[in-house]
């Protein structure tokens, strides 16, 4: 499979909220993911790459800074999605990859991410890429 990482641009705005929607179960406006994504492009603590297959886009990966005061900096992964069709050919890998690229040339100490409970497949993925699963967590959510 021939495919391309590349930093993400206002255009891909379609593509990554059907990615989004489709690989990830959230049903965010099309308005207001343009409107996040726009904000991001612009911040020097996110980074977002897509990848590409003849021009379209198929899968996206977002990281940003991860400081706390009881660890050193990192880099935190918010989201990474590949289409369906597009998976096993090494996409997230490279896309990942990309990420930990960057989170070096920062000076980051190392790369966190979470993974739903249920996401078991996602998991192996994570541990083939030499991610380690050290603690269980539940997500606790208050909604104004």
């Amino acid at each position: 499979m021939n495919f391309q990482i590349r930093e993400c641009k206002t255009e891909d705005v379609d593509a990554i909220y059907n990615l989004n929607n489709t690989e990830m179960g959230y049903e965010y406006s099309i308005e207001d993911t343009k409107e996040k994504l726009e904000g991001l492009l612009e911040s020097d603590k996110d980074k977002i790459f897509v990848a590409t297959v003849q021009n379209a886009v198929v899968g996206y990966v977002h990281a940003n800074d991860y400081d706390v005061i009881y660890a050193p900096h990192m880099k935190n992964i918010m989201g990474i999605a590949v289409s369906g069709e597009y998976k096993k050919y090494g996409i997230g890998k490279a896309m990942l990859e990309e990420i930990e690229k960057w989170a070096k040339e920062t000076g980051a100490f190392g790369i966190r991410l979470v993974s739903g409970s249920t996401r078991t497949g996602a998991h192996e993925f994570y541990r083939r890429c030499g991610y380690i699963g050290d603690k269980q967590q539940i997500n606790f959510k208050k909604y104004f």
